[in-house]
């Protein structure tokens, strides 16, 4: 079974949560403890400074009795939630802030002794954790500050403070952290259901939809309404399966069509072969059908050419061979070819040129085949002893052709579907037998190389006009 990305996710957001509160349990725990019995230790030192230099040093120079400085001491105990004591060099107990009969032995010279003291068990620091000789059931802090008078060494002052109350100080730091932890991850739980409803069911939506398209499946849409990545990102999938199923849908009737208009020529051909085989059609008869085989054969051969034509407009565009050439001496080479069919049906032309020459920046030969294309089409589709005009102007920096002619015109219904491939509208399927239904798809593809818009304007009876653009040359500019 795969993992998805959301599964993945969740898993990090779990192991995010264990790996947060083992580490405030453990490294923020220790650090915090180690941090607090640094300050603790840091302010009992000053303390204990501060009573060596001022009520120790009085007693030392009996300004005060020693009565009096066991209650200073026993004060300051309270304040400092710690025991003070006043030891002499040789760990004679002098004052206890926690027992007052200390001071009545050592007033009697009975003094209690601190057994092993000595002053260099401390090391090179001014503090130390542990039972301090005994004296106590459980770790203590113990800071000592020595009692100078007169640049000589006459005891010390000790403060203890048990280590379990710098550690539950330490417990309410850590219970901060705690708190703090569970509303981060608390937090982290609100932005992953607004990740999950924003970000994850968006993206199995598109996964499902993207797995029905892999299928062949173009009709079903992805629902994501959202402004963001994923909102255009499904956009663009639906936006592709219409595409996909368009150009699936175009590629059914390109088979149909041409399949169609293969099949009857080639039918055609072989029925009279097999009739002129067999006997069936006279060699008197045979050069009749021989001239429609033939017609048949250059129907095939148009057919194929204009094929090949379209499958030079793919995805990756036609080369084109950009060249400045004179538009009005196209149509008039162009419309000498038709000379012959315009005799049979009494057609003229009606020329309207812009200027004796009119050059444009285009490909020749592509747009000599666009003004063939457009002239045969209203050679066919002009009513007999008629018109058909050619115009060239100029607007906007572009050159404007128009062909229009007098015939039959097409149907309001067909206006959107005469650039499709193979289309072909009745009158023209009744007119036109040797008509592909390529020649305009194959217009359309030309003015589109060039970045340039085709239009058409048909009245039903009354006869249709097509216009297209070309860039006007930089030497019609200057």
């Amino acid at each position: 079974m795969k993992k998805s990305i959301y599964m993945k996710f969740l898993f990090c957001y779990a192991v995010y949560g264990i790996l947060a509160f083992v580490v405030v349990f453990t490294f923020t725990q220790f650090s915090t403890l180690k941090y607090l019995q640094r300050k603790e230790a840091q302010r009992l030192y000053r303390e204990s400074a501060l009573i060596a230099a001022d009520y120790a040093a009085e007693y030392y120079k009996s300004s005060i009795t020693l009565d009096d400085f066991q209650k200073h001491m026993e004060i300051v105990s309270e304040y400092m939630s710690a025991e003070v004591w006043i030891v002499d060099n040789s760990g004679n107990i002098l004052v206890d802030s926690s027992d007052p009969a200390i001071v009545h032995k050592a007033a009697s010279a009975k003094y209690e002794k601190i057994k092993n003291f000595d002053i260099a068990n401390f090391g090179n620091t001014y503090s130390t954790i542990g039972d301090f000789y005994g004296y106590f059931n459980e770790d203590t802090m113990t800071v000592f500050s020595p009692i100078t008078i007169s640049y000589r060494n006459r005891g010390y002052v000790l403060i203890h403070k048990p280590v379990s109350a710098i550690i539950n100080s330490s417990d309410g730091f850590i219970n901060i952290s705690f708190y703090t932890v569970m509303i981060v991850f608390l937090l982290a739980f609100f932005f992953l259901i607004i990740f999950t409803r924003s970000v994850y069911i968006p993206l199995r939506k598109i996964t499902k939809v993207a797995k029905i398209y892999a299928k062949g499946d173009f009709t079903e849409k992805i629902e994501v309404n959202s402004n963001d990545e994923l909102g255009y990102l499904a956009n663009t999938l639906n936006y592709m399966a219409t595409e996909l199923d368009t150009l699936e849908e175009d590629q059914r009737k390109f088979v149909s069509n041409v399949s169609h208009d293969f099949r009857s020529p080639l039918t055609s051909i072989k029925g009279y072969v097999e009739a002129m085989l067999d006997g069936t059609i006279p060699v008197e008869m045979q050069d009749k059908y021989l001239n429609i085989i033939l017609f048949e054969t250059e129907r095939l051969n148009k057919l194929t050419r204009s094929i090949l034509d379209l499958n030079q407009f793919g995805h990756h565009g036609i080369r084109l061979d950009i060249a400045d050439f004179d538009i009005n001496n196209m149509i008039r080479t162009t419309i000498m070819t038709f000379e012959g069919k315009c005799r049979e049906k009494g057609l003229t032309f009606d020329l309207v040129l812009t200027g004796k020459e009119l050059f444009v920046k285009a490909d020749m030969s592509k747009i000599q085949q666009v003004l063939y294309n457009l002239i045969d089409n209203a050679t066919k589709f002009s009513n007999p002893d008629s018109s058909i005009k050619l115009e060239t102007s100029i607007k906007n920096e572009k050159v404007l052709i128009s062909v229009k002619d007098s015939g039959v015109g097409i149907p309001s219904d067909s206006i959107n579907k005469i650039w499709e491939r193979f289309y072909k509208t009745d009158p023209s399927r009744g007119k036109d037998k040797k008509g592909t239904g390529l020649g305009l798809a194959i217009v359309k593809e030309i003015i589109q190389a060039h970045n340039q818009n085709i239009n058409v304007i048909s009245t039903e009876g009354a006869g249709t006009e097509f216009i297209f653009s070309l860039p006007l040359s930089s030497r019609e500019s200057s």
